[in-house]
């Protein structure tokens, strides 16, 4: 189902970005958005999520998925649907592969570390350091802080998941800067990009959980949707190996929910009477998800994910181990700033230090973070599995 072109992101009526860029220079025959694709690409940002965890520690298992191969999947996913409903492909897929920039170390469990190692100073959130990242971190350019992506990309990635009511201290400070309009709902593109981002993680993590041995199979098939996909596999191809089977019922599921997608955002754009992309950003609601019958279906499969996967048990050691080397690091640094790099290192008062020190946490892999550790505190041991 192909939308009206107007509600699509066009290069030619970007708001453009916030510093002026002289056109000097080799470019090569790239629009705003293209470039802003190849800028994440290109960043040292992007290039550390190979080593950063998804579910289970990075270090631990080459064939688990990390931050690196997810936003790869989160891409692929995005284009499809954006191709399909006629949206900016390329715009999808920026937002798709940077959406996880700002992720710490060891996933959600560094995450909630973080942000009670910084709750004085503003605490941290990954997806306004995200913003940040993109805003001040990355520095390849002469005369300006940031990739200066486009206002589109910016704002994609600041409310991807929609308005924001209550920016923390990093996105508000990026919002000052290049008005991010943080109120309304973004375009179509950003709203792909996180329902892509629900159909790689579902699946994805179904997959690693079942090859980690933390989910039992026949639990997961007695959800609704997974038994009938499974069902269906087995109606076509009879009694193939078990591994065979996990792989198909992933790409069938994948499959499933993409269509979903692409079906009922095209029925709710037209309810909606959105024309252009100014009114999807007025409609109120989010235009692109799933329909009410698999959006059930997909909130049971979270619940089983997280009693399952995300919570398991089996994880608690490592989980509650990688917390204490982010808190500890923490610790050291504020204790002795004199132990970080020169250049993260700030005399602007203690709040301006410790957000300085943030941004170099969050900054690193799993396994940098477990050097720094061993070099200023002491060894970090980690369960064998995970």
């Amino acid at each position: 189902m192909t939308l009206r072109p107007e509600l699509a992101a066009q290069p030619s009526r970007s708001r453009g970005r916030a510093h002026t860029e002289s056109d000097s220079g080799p470019r090569g025959p790239r629009d705003i958005f293209q470039r802003d694709r190849d800028r994440i690409i290109h960043s040292v940002a992007f290039r550390r999520l190979r080593h950063k965890t998804q579910v289970f520690i990075a270090p631990d298992g080459d064939h688990y998925r990390v931050r690196l191969t997810h936003s790869l999947e989160v891409a692929q996913i995005g284009r499809t649907i954006a191709r399909a409903l006629g949206l900016n492909e390329d715009l999808t897929e920026t937002l798709c592969l940077a959406h996880d920039l700002g992720h710490p170390p060891f996933g959600h469990a560094g995450e909630d570390s973080l942000q009670e190692a910084m709750a004085d100073a503003g605490g941290f959130d990954h997806n306004a350091h995200t913003i940040r990242i993109a805003t001040r971190l990355e520095t390849p350019y002469v005369g300006f802080d940031g990739l200066n992506l486009s206002w589109e990309s910016l704002e994609g990635l600041a409310k991807h998941n929609g308005p924001v009511a209550a920016p923390n201290w990093a996105l508000a400070e990026a919002n000052q800067e290049f008005d991010l309009q943080l109120s309304s709902w973004p375009s179509l593109e950003a709203q792909v990009a996180a329902i892509a981002d629900d159909i790689a993680y579902d699946n994805h993590d179904i997959d690693d959980g079942l090859r980690a041995g933390l989910i039992d199979l026949d639990a997961l098939l007695a959800l609704p949707l997974v038994e009938r996909h499974w069902r269906a596999i087995r109606d076509r191809s009879g009694d193939i190996p078990a591994d065979k089977m996990q792989r198909a019922l992933v790409r069938d599921m994948i499959g499933t929910m993409v269509a979903d997608v692409i079906s009922e955002t095209g029925r709710r754009v037209g309810k909606s009477g959105a024309r252009d992309i100014d009114d999807v950003r007025l409609a109120g609601r989010q235009l692109a998800g799933f329909s009410d019958t698999l959006a059930g279906e997909e909130k049971s499969l979270k619940r089983f994910l997280y009693g399952n996967v995300y919570n398991a048990p089996q994880l608690d050691e490592v989980r509650i181990r990688s917390q204490r080397v982010i808190a500890a690091l923490a610790r050291a640094y504020r204790d002795r700033p004199d132990l970080l790099p020169p250049e993260w290192r700030t005399d602007a008062g203690t709040t301006a230090q410790v957000r300085r020190i943030g941004d170099f946490i969050a900054g690193m892999t799993d396994r940098f973070a477990i050097a720094q550790h061993s070099e200023l505190i002491g060894p970090v041991e980690l369960p064998d599995r995970f």
